[in-house]
C-alpha cells in the first residue's frame, strides 16, 4: 500500500495521558520499531534496509552516533534508528503539485510533524523575491542563483554556512573548503547547540573535544555515571552497552531531573528473556537532582574523595598519576575543602545519604567511566560542570586506562565527524595552514560565527546568504520568533535537505530548497557507486554504503551539491577540481588525508571492513595536548540556578517518537502521552503549591533578566515524577521560551535546561488548537 500525506494537522484534543513507564524497549520496542516501517515501506524495503543499518558492509544509522560493537547483530538497530530509516527511505514524494497548492504562507503556521510526513523532497525549487511559492528550478540555475549572490557579496563574511550532524565527512569537508576559499569562517554547526560546551572544557582540560574511552570499555568499567543524558530515547542502543556492563558486575548510577524508563529498567530485545522476564534493573542509585544541580554534586564528591584520601593517606588518590600527568591540584584541594554542604544540598536538591552513596560507590571503583549529554550542557555553568567531571576523574587515574574515562554521548550521527572535517568557527592555525598548502590559497584566520552570534549577525543584517547543510535552525535555535524574524532579513536562504521542515517556510527574499540523498540510497557517480564516512562518538571511522535506488532522479548527494555550487562559484580558481570530487570522493578522501590529523592514508583506512579509529592522546597514551602539555584540574566557581518562590527551573526534552526537531508521531510512550505535545511535565506537590491542578491549561511565561516576558500559551500540566521545583516541556515547541543571549559562559551553547517559568491558568481550553506564543 503506497503510503500519503498527512493531511491534517493536529491539536491535543485527543490527548491520552497515562502513568509513565518504568522500563524500556522489550516486545513494545520491536512492535513501535517495524509497524511503521512495514506500513510505510513494505515488507521488502524494510527487510532490505533493517538487516544493513549499522552492519560493516551496510549503511550508518543517520540517527545517534552511538558506536558499533565489534561483533554485530543481525538487527544492530533501536526504535529510534528505525524510525530515522523509516523517516527517511518512505518512497512518499512532495510532488510538483504540492507547490502548486501551497503558498509559502500558508505552511508557516504547520507544525514539524506535518511537514515531515509529507514526504521525501524530488527535486529543487526556488522562491524568487516578492513571490509566495516554491516553483521548480533546474540544478544548474540553481547553483546560479546561489553563485551570484556569493560573488555579489561586499564581504565574503556576509555569507555563513551551518551545518546538520548528519553530514558525511565527505560532504562536511567540502564544505568548509567552500567557505574557506570563499573567505570566510562563518561555520555555525549543530555542536553549537549541544555538546560545545563539552569541547570547550575538554579542549582546556585533557587537550581534546572527544570521547577518551572505546566501546570495550563500558564492558570494563566497574562504575558507569550517566549525567543528564536519557538512552532509552535519544540512544536506546546504549542500554544494551549498559545491560553488559551490568552483567560484569558494574554498577550504573543516573543522575537526571527526571525519573527516565531506559534508566530504570531494560528488557533486551534480542533475547527470549527480554520479553517474556522481568525488566533488568540499570541504575543501582538514581539521584533525582535539580536541574543544574550537577556541579555542586560534582563537587561534593571529589570533596569527599580528598576527606577519604585525609583519612587514608596514600590509599585513595592515585598520586603517581597526579603527579606525572597532571597540574592545579594543590589549588583544587584547597579550594575543595571550601565546598558549602548546605549549599550543595539547596543547588541540587539531594540529600547528603544519597550523595555520600554515590561517593561510596566512586570510592570503591577502580575503572569509572563518566558519561553526560544535554542535560549538561546546556547550562549557564556547562563548561565549568564538565570541567568537575573531568577533575573527578583525575583525581584517581580515571582517563587512560581500560574501563574508565569521559565519554560525551554525542547525539547526532557524525556531530563528530563534521568536526573533524574542519566544519567549526575557530579552527585551529595548524589545519588552516594544513588546508591552504593542499590547495594553495590563503584561509581566512578571523573566528567566524557560531550559531546564535549567527542570528545575532542576521537580525543585524551583516548576513546576507545563509546556506544550510541538512538540519534544521530555525527549529532547534533558541528564541524562536527573533531567530524567524532574522532569517527573513537574508536575501538568501539555502537548504540542502531530505524533508521539509520549518527552515523551509521562514525563507530569505530568495531561497532554495536542494534535495539530497539520504543513507540508506545509493549514490551513482561517474566513477560509479560511492560510499561516504562518518565518525562516532568514540572516535572510529567507517564507511556507509547506501543500499536502494532513490526514489527521484533529480535528488543529488550533499556532497555533490556542495562541490557542484563551489565549481558554480569559483570556476577553476586556485586550480581546485571541484568536478573531480563528484566524479569521484576518494578525491576527497586523499585530499582529507593531507589535510585532517590523523586521517592519512585515509582510502585505505576506510576500506577495511573495520574502519579505523582516530588517534586520541588522553586515551591511548596518557598525553595532554594543553597548554600547559598535562591534564589540567581546574577551580571552578560554583553557581547553581536562583529561583524566586512561585517560579520552576524548566528544562526542553525530547519525546520519545523524536529526533531532534523531527517528530515521528505525537506519542511519548515511555513518559505515558499519547497524541499530543502541548504539556509541561510538573511534580504533583507543585502544582499544588501552585494553586493549579492535574491536566489544567496553563500559559508558561519565562522570565531573565530585564527582558519582557517570553509567552507559550495553552499548555496542559501533567503530573510527573520529576524534581522538585523542576519541570519540562518538548523541543522544539518550548524553545520560544529561551533567549537568545541567555547562553552558557565560554562555549555560548543555548541554556535549554534552566529556564525559569512562571505558570499561569491559560483562557485556552485543553486540547483547542495550537499554543499561541507572544
Amino acid at each position: 500500500m503506497t503510503p500519503k500525506p498527512l493531511e491534517n494537522d493536529f491539536s491535543d484534543a485527543d490527548i491520552e495521558v497515562s502513568a509513565p513507564k518504568t522500563h524500556a524497549v522489550g516486545i513494545e520496542g520491536v512492535y513501535h520499531s517495524m509497524e511503521p516501517a512495514i506500513k510505510q515501506m513494505g515488507l521488502a524495503r524494510t527487510a532490505k534496509l533493517m538487516t544493513k543499518i549499522n552492519h560493516k558492509d551496510g549503511f550508518d544509522c543517520m540517527s545517534c552516533a552511538w558506536p558499533d560493537p565489534d561483533h554485530r547483530k543481525t538487527a544492530e538497530f533501536c526504535e529510534n534508528g528505525a524510525k530515522a530509516v523509516t523517516w527517511e527511505a518512505t518512497p512518499l514524494k512532495v510532488e510538483r503539485s504540492f507547490w502548486q497548492e501551497h503558498s509559502i504562507s500558508s505552511l508557516e503556521d504547520k507544525t514539524e510533524y506535518w511537514l515531515g510526513m509529507q514526504g521525501r523532497l524530488i527535486e529543487p525549487v526556488y522562491k524568487a523575491k516578492g513571490s509566495d511559492h516554491y516553483e521548480p528550478i533546474s540544478w544548474d540555475d540553481a547553483y546560479a542563483v546561489v553563485a551570484k549572490h556569493l560573488n555579489e557579496l561586499a564581504d565574503p563574511n556576509e555569507a555563513a554556512f551551518y551545518t546538520s550532524g548528519r553530514a558525511s565527512n565527505e560532504a562536511a569537508f567540502v564544505y568548509q573548503l567552500l567557505a574557506r576559499v570563499l573567505g570566510t569562517n562563518n561555520l555555525p554547526d549543530c555542536s553549537n547547540m549541544c555538546h560545545e560546551s563539552t569541547g570547550t572544557a575538554m579542549l582546556h582540560t585533557v587537550g581534546i573535544g572527544k570521547s577518551t574511552v572505546s566501546y570495550k570499555d563500558f564492558g570494563e568499567a566497574d562504575l558507569i555515571i550517566v549525567m543528564g543524558q536519557n538512552p532509552g530515547t535519544n540512544h536506546p542502543r546504549m542500554l544494551t552497552a549498559l545491560h553488559e556492563a551490568k552483567q560484569h558486575g558494574a554498577r550504573i548510577v543516573a543522575v537526571n531531573p527526571l525519573p527516565e524508563a531506559g534508566l530504570i529498567g531494560y528488557k533486551d530485545p534480542q533475547s527470549v528473556k527480554g520479553y517474556l522476564g522481568k525488566a533488568t534493573q540499570i541504575a543501582d542509585q538514581f539521584l533525582k537532582i535539580r536541574s543544574g544541580g550537577d556541579m555542586a554534586l560534582l563537587q561534593a564528591i571529589s570533596k569527599r574523595v580528598l576527606e577519604a584520601e585525609a583519612e587514608y593517606p596514600g590509599e585513595v588518590l592515585d598520586h603517581d598519576f597526579i603527579e606525572r600527568h597532571c597540574d592545579g591540584f594543590d589549588a583544587f584541594a584547597e579550594h575543595m575543602a571550601k565546598v558549602d554542604e548546605r549549599e550543595v544540598e539547596r543547588a541540587t536538591g539531594l540529600s547528603t545519604t544519597e550523595i555520600d552513596e554515590l561517593a561510596d560507590h566512586y570510592l570503591s571503583s577502580e575503572r569509572v567511566i563518566i558519561c553526560w549529554a544535554m542535560g549538561i550542557t546546556q547550562h549557564r555553568k556547562g563548561v565549568d560542570t564538565i570541567r568537575e567531571i573531568i577533575n573527578l576523574l583525575l583525581l584517581r587515574g580515571n582517563i587512560g586506562k581500560p574501563g574508565a574515562g569521559a565519554s560525551p554521548i554525542r547525539g547526532h550521527s557524525n556531530v563528530q565527524g563534521d568536526r573533524t572535517m574542519g566544519v567549526w568557527e575557530q579552527m585551529p592555525d595548524s589545519f588552516l595552514d594544513a588546508l591552504g598548502k593542499e590547495f594553495n590559497f590563503e584561509p581566512p584566520r578571523d573566528h567566524g560565527v557560531d550559531a546564535v552570534h549567527g542570528i545575532r549577525a542576521l537580525d543585524e543584517g551583516k548576513i546576507k546568504v545563509w546556506m544550510s547543510l541538512g538540519g534544521n535552525l530555525l527549529g532547534a535555535i533558541s528564541d524562536t520568533h527573533l531567530a524567524e524574524s532574522a532569517m527573513r532579513k537574508t536575501a538568501l536562504s539555502v537548504q540542502l535537505s531530505t524533508k521539509l521542515n520549518r527552515s523551509h517556510v521562514v525563507t530569505g527574499e530568495e531561497a532554495l530548497i536542494l534535495p539530497v540523498l539520504g543513507r540508506t540510497e545509493v549514490d551513482e557517480q561517474a566513477s560509479g557507486p560511492q560510499y561516504i564516512t562518518v565518525e562516532d562518538s568514540v572516535c572510529a571511522v567507517h564507511a556507509s554504503h547506501g543500499q536502494v535506488a532513490p526514489i527521484s532522479d533529480q535528488m543529488r548527494s550533499e556532497t555533490a551539491i556542495v562541490a557542484g555550487i563551489a565549481h558554480a562559484t569559483f570556476g577553476d580558481r586556485h586550480g581546485i577540481d571541484w568536478p573531480a570530487m563528484i566524479r569521484n570522493y576518494d578525491v576527497i578522501r586523499d585530499h582529507i588525508s593531507r589535510v585532517v590529523p590523523g586521517c592519512e592514508s585515509y582510502n585505505e583506512k576506510t576500506r577495511t571492513r573495520d574502519g579505523f579509529v582516530l588517534p586520541n592522546g588522553p586515551r591511548d597514551s596518557r598525553t595532554f595536548p594543553t597548554e600547559t602539555g598535562k591534564a589540567r584540574i581546574t577551580v571552578n566557581e560554583l553557581e547553581h540556578v536562583e529561583c524566586p518562590p512561585g517560579r520552576l527551573i524548566l528544562q526542553t526534552v525530547r519525546s520519545h517518537d523524536q529526533f531532534n526537531t523531527t517528530i515521528y508521531s505525537l506519542n511519548d510512550r515511555y513518559r505515558g502521552i499519547k497524541k499530543g505535545r502541548y504539556v509541561v511535565f510538573v511534580h504533583p506537590d507543585d502544582i499544588t503549591d501552585l494553586g493549579l491542578t492535574d491536566g489544567q491549561t496553563v500559559d508558561i511565561f519565562s522570565e531573565w533578566k530585564d527582558q519582557p516576558d517570553r509567552v507559550l500559551r495553552g499548555f496542559r500540566v501533567v503530573a510527573f515524577p520529576t524534581a522538585r521545583g523542576c519541570a519540562a516541556a518538548y523541543f522544539p515547541e518550548a524553545n520560544v521560551l529561551i533567549p537568545l543571549d541567555n547562553t552558557a559562559l565560554e562555549s555560548n551553547t543555548p541554556v535549554s535546561k534552566a529556564v525559569v517559568v512562571r505558570l499561569e491558568p491559560s483562557a485556552t481550553p485543553a486540547g483547542v488548537g495550537r499554543p499561541v506564543t507572544v
